[in-house]
């Protein structure tokens, strides 16, 4: 992780271990950058975040997330609480349940921390439950479409001020996800563009293989949309593009 250098990424500047203070066992410990702001979660409990922000804010998490995907980094835990907003923009954290996929470049000779080492047995279930993929529920193996599945559902919070998968119980917010689809977006924000509504339920296609297939298309689309959701003249360029794609 400390071989990640993004705008939008919490830096990992060292590791460290403190002697022990008598328990017999050593301290290990991460020097990180210091980030002054609030958690996208702490924000949500005011309520979903207005559009032109959630279009900003979901399109920085995204190239964040595409860094560490061409890095063959896995977050396997993108949630409101690992995403910090701050005067700079938004930065995800906690790489904590990180995998290093095996098609992903080899970390730098000269880097100090472990990366090739697996933190999780086969089949073992590490995560949030209500923004795991179907096929992290289902203990499979994983690679970047399921961060795009888990940022579906952070943005679909964002824009609707609720979660896409919800219930009284774990079992519950499982079934869910792996059966039945969250209502749409328009159906709970009436102003959410069908644009937007469209690339957040490909996010959360319970198939890896319906779902958008990198985290760079995903960014892509959201600065599109924003330039749609700007200025007059924001809109007239959209609208050039859009005939232009014809």
């Amino acid at each position: 992780i400390s071989q990640l250098n993004h705008p939008h990424i919490c830096t990992l500047h060292d590791i460290g271990t403190h002697p022990s203070t008598g328990s017999g066992q050593a301290t290990l410990f991460l020097v990180m950058e210091y980030l002054a702001g609030e958690s996208l979660a702490d924000r949500l409990l005011k309520g979903p975040l207005p559009l032109a922000q959630a279009l900003d804010v979901a399109a920085q998490i995204a190239e964040a997330l595409d860094a560490a995907h061409k890095r063959g980094i896995i977050h396997r835990d993108l949630k409101p609480g690992n995403v910090i907003l701050t005067k700079s923009g938004a930065k995800i954290l906690d790489f904590g349940l990180a995998k290093l996929n095996a098609a992903g470049p080899e970390p730098a000779a000269q880097s100090s921390l472990q990366t090739q080492d697996p933190v999780t047995g086969a089949g073992l279930l590490l995560g949030t439950v209500p923004y795991m993929s179907p096929e992290q529920l289902q203990g499979k193996d994983v690679d970047a479409r399921s961060d795009v599945f888990s940022f579906g559902a952070l943005l679909y919070e964002m824009l609707a001020g609720r979660r896409a998968f919800d219930a009284d119980s774990h079992a519950g917010i499982v079934a869910a996800i792996l059966e039945r689809e969250p209502p749409s977006l328009s159906s709970v924000q009436p102003v959410t563009p069908p644009g937007l509504d469209r690339l957040v339920r490909k996010c959360l296609a319970k198939d890896p293989e319906a779902r958008w297939q990198a985290a760079s298309d995903v960014a892509d689309e959201l600065r599109w949309l924003t330039e749609g959701s700007g200025s007059g003249r924001s809109k007239k360029m959209s609208a050039r593009r859009m005939s232009l794609s014809w």
